[in-house]
């Protein structure tokens, strides 16, 4: 049994459980790793999990460890206290880390050796036949030949223009019978040319590959072609740079600015994790870190011979789609389809869809028929995310070349796709798209849709995800369409909030942060406590993405103590800690992980027999509630409620893909007698395919 490691928060005298947001982090990465093991998932979704996990892992050292450690580098003597924190902070997460990459290591070892059953063989540079190194350098000349450059350790001071998310190679080579010293280079593997497996001629009834690392080794004498070098050796690294420091609301007031100025040495976009081949000679080694300047808080890991293994969420399926999941078609509603105008439809009745299960193309067609209709004046639209050929914002732009007017507000900050957004902004503008670039000191993370007619009431679409058909492939997400007068006039307002930042704007329907959303929910659990002690029905069940926010955590406590009973869905981060007597022991946690990302934020409250249902776009951290311009709405369709229901229930009741969250970091499952597992994902798109054939 692990033993559990939290901090306390001090609250009116009693201690509280608290674990940190970036050990529970570690514990859900855990999850996904622990999915890559397990036998009856298809065995190329599980080399995909382990590219999910080497992905998420790159990204939180890129951001969350940057942040630790640049508060634990500053020298002002009135952040010590923080300083100090995150000294302890990551020393912790490196040990846990430390063990999560032997288990990473097993991982790949079991999977790539199950492959090999299945006549799919990854073989390198030592492995390879006579004509498969033929096959391997022809590969080179044509493809490769001009795209891998060396660069001479001694020419360089420090890696300054090197990509942190590509893999390099570190080369040590000589000349037989010579009397030069050994010369010292390193190459990027230029894997957003061929990606990161090379597919070699299929040979006798089997497949085979080969990663681009060992197929450059094989190519080393090419590379490094009429420089007289006979002898080659090469060990691959890949490091992780300081992305940004994040602002979110974890510290003290005016700690973000004090650390800003007392960071002397830290620049941004150092590298502060190393990962490197165990075999690469200390020699190598040795020029390789110091070209890092790395310090004493910085991670430097020894590993197997491959690294950045993200590169497996896009592996190879040699044809072999009966190793991958069943196709999962999305579902197109009935009563979404058909001649007739969503739009009317929409004013008729509330409309829902939850995707991957339902197709996406149910609000493409909205933002289409809008774009189109005579009878609709304006559209406003909270964008976020985007994909890389949105078909939301070509309908936003042809809304606006058939004269609507459109008003489109963009996070430019929506971290790692500040590119792509900003390439569509200029497009919408370009077309005569209003667009707002988000709200100063906020980020804008709604995800709202506004729909003025001439004919029949406005309609609003409030959905827990991106308007982003990719993610809508793989994200749960749901979405309410509604004509709610009340509904639509809040989320009209949401709009007139984001143009007058910080003006006083009541909100009747919708919980708006950073406006009431966190009181309103404090409400709302108050009410439940309330409840618990007149005798009425009480409890809590919620489906979200991250609890870390102090007050909401304490707030559950204190619901937990009054004996009201709380069931939650948590998929990441969460700094509850189950099971306290007296404090916890009325809460239990689930995390599922399985083929869709968990991604809906579904809130249900008994609210003394008469429940209430909300879904929205906000998670309970310090970030959503006090930072950020979120949206939740609530659900007052009666069917609707019933799904949304559905969804969490489905959730808490999931046997074989649901883990229990308990801030120990294990990750158990539930004990069940049942001899067929419950799997929520398969019983939602089940129960919505029957749905279907009925109507």
């Amino acid at each position: 049994m692990q033993k559990k490691k939290f901090v306390m928060i001090q609250k009116k005298k009693k201690e509280f459980p608290y674990l940190e947001r970036d050990i529970s982090w570690m514990y859900f990465n855990r999850r996904i790793l622990q999915e890559a093991l397990r036998p009856h998932v298809p065995l190329l979704e599980r080399m995909a999990f382990l590219g999910i996990y080497s992905n998420n892992l790159d990204e939180f050292f890129r951001v969350r460890i940057a942040t630790q450690s640049r508060i634990a580098e500053c020298t002002d003597k009135s952040t010590s206290r923080e300083s100090e924190h995150a000294k302890k902070l990551l020393k912790h997460i490196s040990k846990i880390n430390a063990n999560y990459v032997k288990l990473y290591e097993e991982a790949v070892h079991n999977i790539t050796d199950e492959l090999r059953k299945e006549n799919i063989y990854l073989v390198n540079d030592s492995e390879v036949t006579p004509d498969q190194q033929m096959f391997i350098q022809s590969f080179y000349k044509k493809e490769l030949n001009g795209s891998i450059t060396p660069i001479w350790f001694s020419a360089i001071k420090y890696f300054d223009f090197e990509n942190d998310e590509n893999i390099y190679l570190a080369v040590k080579v000589g000349k037989e019978n010579a009397k030069a010293a050994t010369d010292y280079a390193f190459l990027e593997l230029p894997i957003n040319q061929t990606g990161r497996f090379i597919r070699l001629p299929d040979n006798d009834g089997k497949s085979y590959l080969m990663y681009l690392d060992d197929a450059i080794r094989c190519c080393l004498p090419l590379v490094f072609e009429g420089l007289g070098y006979t002898k080659f050796e090469a060990y691959a690294f890949k490091f992780t740079r300081d992305a940004e420091m994040e602002i979110d609301n974890d510290l003290r007031a005016g700690t973000l600015q004090k650390i800003s100025k007392g960071v002397k040495s830290r620049r941004r976009g150092e590298p502060l994790r190393v990962i490197y081949d165990s075999r690469m000679p200390k020699d190598l080694l040795k020029r390789v870190l110091k070209k890092m300047d790395l310090d004493n808080l910085d991670t430097v890991i020894s590993s197997g011979r491959y690294q950045n293994h993200k590169d497996f969420m896009k592996f190879p399926d040699c044809g072999r789609k009966d190793l991958k999941y069943p196709v999962w078609n999305p579902i197109l509603k009935k009563e979404l389809d058909g001649p007739e105008s969503l739009i009317a439809k929409i004013q008729q009745k509330d409309r829902f869809i939850h995707v991957p299960y339902h197709s996406f193309d149910s609000f493409i067609r909205v933002l289409q028929e809008a774009a189109v209709s005579k009878q609709v004046t304006s559209i406003k639209i909270t964008l976020y995310r985007l994909a890389k050929e949105s078909k939301v914002v070509k309908a936003l732009i042809a809304a606006a070349r058939n004269g609507k007017k459109v008003t489109v507000v963009i996070e430019l900050l929506a971290r790692f796709d500040e590119a792509s957004n900003i390439n569509w902004s200029k497009k919408m503008q370009d077309a005569g798209v209003k667009v707002i670039f988000g709200v100063e000191g906020l980020k804008v993370h709604s995800k709202i849709t506004h729909i003025k007619t001439k004919i029949g009431p406005d309609i609003a679409c409030i959905s827990t995800g991106n308007f982003h058909e990719g993610n809508a492939r793989s994200y749960t997400d749901c979405m309410l369409m509604t004509a709610s007068p009340r509904v639509v006039k809040d989320v009209n307002a949401v709009f007139d909030f984001i143009e007058r930042p910080y003006s006083p704007i009541r909100f009747k329907e919708l919980l708006v942060s950073p406006n009431e959303m966190k009181n309103k929910f404090v409400n709302l659990i108050n009410t439940e406590i309330k409840n618990k002690k007149a005798g009425k029905p009480a409890y809590i069940k919620i489906k979200i993405n991250h609890i870390t926010d102090p007050i909401m955590v304490n707030k559950l406590y204190e619901a937990s103590q009054a004996g009201v009973k709380i069931d939650l869905l948590v998929r990441g981060n969460c700094s509850l800690v189950t099971g306290i007597p007296g404090i916890s022991d009325n809460i239990t946690i689930t995390g599922i992980i399985d083929r869709y990302l968990e991604h809906s934020r579904i809130f249900v409250f008994a609210a003394g027999g008469e429940e209430k249902v909300f879904i929205g776009s906000a998670d309970w951290m310090p970030r959503n509630l006090d930072n950020r311009v979120e949206v939740i709405t609530p659900v007052n369709d009666p069917e609707i409620k019933e799904e949304m229901k559905r969804i969490v229930e489905y959730g808490l009741n999931d046997t074989l893909q649901g883990r229990i969250v308990d801030g120990t970091g294990e990750n158990l499952f539930r004990n069940t007698e049942e001899e067929t597992p419950f799997r929520s994902q398969e019983a939602l798109y089940n129960h919505y395919l029957s749905e279907n054939e009925k109507n």
